[in-house]
């Protein structure tokens, strides 16, 4: 599927008005149905001033005939850029359809005022086939509104089966250059709107497989390796910072703890027996996805006979989303009430930084001092009672005994290591009762509602991780640009919160990128 490359070509085709074999683009197809991208002529323009029109056709459903589901601006050929229009319509109709959550902060009427510059920036800097990844995530994205919410059933199915499914890809944009530069062009609050609408088409997507797979169960759904799970990623540098950034829908995470493991691996069990309300929860919880970002702060210092490349960790945010599924007005919304504090939680955090593999001129990693985590007092109180004598003589004397004492736990462990010339920095959360990681471990009736953000999720500050680790570069590569890499590894834990319920898991993702690190010595 590549209609950017077929919409580029447009304007170089004389012959639009009589050629059927430019004016349509399947976007997907079978024997009867299809789904079509059309593009017209303006009839009332004159030659000079011709302007396109697109449309997205549904063929061959409602008894056989053809339906127009949307409809663009028009695109004049003789500007300079006809089809930037068409790249902004589809980008503010994905905004305004992009899911909410509790804390939005900005409302969706700010951010649909796209500034055509940053965008045409892009498109000018990058060719044709490097862009049409971009707009292919754009019009897929507007694609799964148009035909799951706004046209008949049939079309939606059709729409999953034929051209999601087989164009999923399209959706999980990692590590591309272009989608780096096009994110980080329109800013992080387009980006979150974005990577949210696509996130929740996957959601759905994977919501179907499973309905579809059956008996293979959840286990199935793991369809994503660990380093390329269904998702966006990317790094970049921007003011002395390393930044890298993953969003992850929930269910295309890897499972490595839960309380039906063994009955997904049981090939006998076909329908395990659910109760109703774990099967709402499990629909609920569907529709959250994980929000990262890491950030190193990082300096260059030449000395005399080498070159320091120093880095400390910043910031790391981990937020987990609930797109569309939460607390709202209205009687449709009653039963999701019941499920809007149900939410995963941050249980495990890895994060490296170091050079690209293979680095000879970089050696003499040096870790600096691990930091000791907050330690809170918990006070244990314990009454004894107890009876002595028997018998109607002798008197019977009643004691009661009162026991306090005091014993500190530890909320967080966090830690750095060493991996080759990589420098790792750990977090883990402990289950205060059992004192054990909470990735392996049932839920205790303790929760844990001081340790996280109102919202659930985690913010780790650069006084958390200890001092800054360094690098020792040989002074012969000055002037030289090194390859620097960057990774995270996240696990996020769902414990029953006010829902009885025997359900719970944990989910992980794994995810790298790299940066430039030019050796350049400055003022």
């Amino acid at each position: 599927m590549d209609p950017w490359l077929w919409i580029c070509e447009l304007s170089e085709s004389p012959e639009l008005a009589e050629s059927d074999s430019h004016a349509v683009f399947q976007l997907a197809g079978d024997l009867t149905r299809s789904i079509q991208l059309r593009v017209e002529q303006d009839s009332e323009s004159d030659p000079e001033s011709l302007s396109l029109t697109f449309k997205v056709i549904a063929e061959g459903f409602n008894r056989h005939k053809s339906s127009t589901i949307w409809v663009s601006d028009t695109c004049p050929l003789s500007s300079e850029k006809p089809f930037l229009p068409l790249v902004l319509q589809l980008l503010r109709e994905l905004i305004s359809h992009s899911p909410t959550t509790r804390h939005n902060s900005c409302t969706k009427s700010e951010l649909l005022e796209i500034k055509p510059g940053p965008v045409n920036w892009v498109m000018d800097s990058h060719s044709p086939e490097s862009f049409s990844s971009i707009f292919n995530l754009i019009l897929l994205t507007r694609l799964f509104w148009l035909c799951v919410f706004d046209a008949p059933s049939e079309v939606g199915s059709f729409f999953f089966q034929h051209l999601l499914g087989p164009q999923v890809n399209a959706l999980t944009c990692q590590g591309l250059p272009v989608l780096r530069t096009f994110l980080v062009s329109l800013g992080v609050d387009t980006e979150l709107c974005i990577v949210r609408a696509a996130s929740y088409a996957l959601s759905k997507w994977i919501i179907s497989k499973e309905v579809g797979l059956g008996n293979l169960g959840l286990k199935q759904l793991s369809i994503a390796s660990p380093s390329h799970s269904l998702g966006f990623s990317y790094a970049t540098e921007a003011h002395g910072l390393w930044i890298l950034k993953g969003y992850f829908p929930i269910l295309s995470m890897n499972v490595t703890n839960n309380n039906t493991s063994n009955e997904l691996h049981n090939k006998i069990i076909k329908f395990p027996i659910v109760e109703p309300k774990e099967t709402v929860l499990r629909y609920a919880l569907s529709h959250q996805h994980a929000e990262v970002v890491v950030q190193f702060e990082y300096s260059v210092i030449f000395h005399e006979n080498y070159i320091r490349v120093n880095a400390r960790v910043d910031n790391i945010r981990i937020h987990v989303s609930k797109l569309g599924f939460h607390k709202a007005q209205g009687v449709e919304n009653k039963i999701a009430d019941c499920y809007s504090e149900e939410t995963y939680f941050p249980s495990r955090v890895q994060v490296w930084v170091g050079p690209e593999i293979g680095s000879s001129h970089v050696s003499g990693l040096s870790l600096g001092r691990s930091t000791k985590n907050e330690e809170r007092e918990i006070e244990v109180t314990r009454v004894l009672k107890g009876n002595f004598g028997k018998g109607k003589v002798a008197p019977r004397v009643k004691a009661r005994a009162r026991m306090s004492t005091k014993r500190k736990v530890k909320d967080w462990r966090i830690e750095q290591e060493s991996e080759g010339n990589a420098a790792v920095f750990n977090a883990v959360l402990y289950d205060r009762e059992s004192g054990q990681e909470v990735t392996t471990v049932k839920p205790s009736h303790e929760g844990f509602k001081n340790v996280f953000t109102k919202s659930g999720g985690m913010v780790f500050g650069r006084d958390e991780y200890g001092d800054e680790v360094g690098w020792r570069v040989g002074r012969e590569m000055e002037g030289s640009v090194l390859k620097w890499r960057m990774g995270g590894k996240i696990w996020l834990t769902y414990w029953p919160n006010k829902l009885n319920t025997l359900f719970y898991e944990t989910r992980c993702v794994e995810w790298c990128d790299e940066v430039d690190l030019p050796l350049l010595p400055t003022s």
